[in-house]
């Protein structure tokens, strides 16, 4: 005989909320150790938001002008075609567009790719798409600046290194040529080449020695010119030299800086945007709870101590300190691992990230531990409404990440809360949740019940979801 449940225990229809919504705390409120920091000014002479907005408005109007082309002749629907290959314009495309807005098909596939590269344009498998960048162009700011900053941090695609230049070298300048812009950053003005490709060739040499890259066999004697030096004379500056010209271009057609006359000069945008990255370094210092140097695994059990605000601070100091690619692989592995805890707050992190992590989150949707957690990762980067994100999950997808959740409660919080994760039930009430719960066919279910029993004060309903736990470790109905 079913038990019934008093009225009052019937489950509230509200939004589900994911665990990162709201971090489980082990031992209570948790506050920061430290007093929050200051925020950052830009160096003096630094223009305000607004007009390094403009800037970037005025430098990447090519890009966004094609990209509202696409967006009306090859909106779905038009029977224009759509773009192909990957994201890549197809030839007919590119000459149709050229036509319309006045261009040669060279300029509109370099002005598409830098649409691209600065996410006013989306690739999504194998069309493309505008971005929400796009949709944000003329009345945000910060959509703006850090769509620059994107193509910023994509110079040397953007500009892409002669054939001729060896694969490996064009790696090794593109890793040392923040150290060159800061030179830059911090000189304020013009710096002369030779300057430039000096400290460019001791980066090289530092980076080089930090991978023990040591030659076998005997070596010849250095000549006195070259010996404990990187210059312009010697070996290692003139094979840089091509190099450090290619990649100042480069940053040159992004806008970064002037290399004109045998110097270069940030502009106004380079020198802000050199001054963030040095900023997001400073923050990977000065990381509030000490995870820097954690593994990703670690770094999130750390976190779950920490409130949201803070929490996000420690994700953005780890991520600042090693390679975005990398550093979303680890988190991608620490959600595929058994505790729910550290599932919630992967996908936390990975809204830190941003848009480098899309293709790997989208890549995992259709893993079933983790598609709940990607299919909403995925909507919020797509714009989708806040109140409306959970849409995107199916009845079944929902309930599985209830119980997911739920099973991270049960293992890092108190009972309380526990309890109150049922108000987040889609179930309008405790039978139906618990019909549901059986069929989701969760590995955690029988100890996610069983727990919930045994906080629950109701003694009614904690018969009944008691119940439910028995006969899914029987194989029951």
């Amino acid at each position: 005989m079913t038990s019934r449940i008093p009225r009052d225990s019937r489950l509230r229809l509200v939004r589900p909320r994911t665990l990162a919504a709201a971090p489980v705390r082990t031992d209570g409120v948790v506050t920061q150790t430290r007093p929050p920091r200051p925020a950052p000014r830009p160096p003096e002479g630094t223009p305000p938001p607004g007009e390094l907005a403009r800037m970037a408005r005025r430098g990447l109007a090519d890009a966004a002008r094609v990209a509202r082309w696409a967006d009306a002749a090859l909106s779905p629907g038009s029977g224009h075609g759509a773009p192909d290959g990957r994201g890549a314009l197809s030839a007919p495309t590119a000459e149709r567009a050229a036509a319309d807005l006045d261009l040669t098909p060279r300029q509109v596939r370099a002005d598409w790719d830098t649409a691209r590269l600065a996410g006013l344009v989306e690739v999504h498998g194998d069309s493309a798409r505008p971005g929400w960048r796009l949709r944000a162009w003329d009345r945000d700011d910060t959509a703006v600046l850090r769509g620059w900053v994107a193509l910023f941090d994509a110079w040397s695609l953007a500009h892409p290194a002669d054939e001729s230049l060896e694969a490996a070298a064009v790696a090794e300048v593109v890793e040392a040529m923040p150290q060159v812009l800061s030179l830059l950053q911090l000189s304020a003005g013009p710096v002369p080449v030779p300057q430039l490709l000096d400290l460019l060739g001791q980066r090289v040499e530092e980076l080089r020695t930090e991978r023990c890259e040591i030659p076998y066999g005997p070596q010849p004697e250095p000549s006195g010119a070259v010996i404990g030096t990187t210059s312009t004379t010697g070996t290692t500056g003139t094979a840089l030299l091509p190099l450090l010209d290619w990649a100042l271009h480069g940053l040159a057609a992004v806008g970064a800086l002037t290399y004109a006359d045998g110097q270069a000069t940030l502009t106004p945008l380079g020198s802000w945007a050199v001054w963030v990255k040095l900023e997001q370094i400073c923050v990977a210092a000065q990381s509030p709870a000490g995870n820097i140097e954690q593994s990703a695994e670690d770094m999130l059990r750390g976190c779950a101590r920490l409130r949201p605000n803070a929490a996000r601070a420690e994700y953005r100091a780890w991520l600042a300190a090693r390679p975005v690619g990398s550093a979303v692989t680890e988190l991608i592995a620490a959600a595929r691992g058994e505790d729910a805890l550290l599932r919630g707050l992967a996908f936390e992190a990975l809204r830190v990230v941003g848009a480098p992590a899309e293709p790997v989150v989208r890549s995992v949707a259709d893993e079933p531990p983790l598609r709940p957690y990607a299919l909403l990762w995925l909507a919020e980067y797509e714009g989708a409404d806040p109140e409306d994100v959970h849409l995107v999950l199916t009845r079944e997808e929902t309930t599985w990440l209830w119980v997911d959740t739920a099973a991270a409660v049960a293992d890092h919080g108190e009972a309380q809360l526990l309890v109150r994760h049922l108000e987040s039930a889609v179930q309008p009430t405790v039978p139906a949740l618990l019909d549901e719960v059986r069929a989701a066919g969760h590995p955690r279910t029988v100890q996610v019940l069983v727990a919930l029993a045994a906080a629950h004060p109701d003694p009614a309903l904690a018969k009944a979801v008691r119940r439910a736990a028995f006969q899914v470790h029987t194989g029951g109905v």
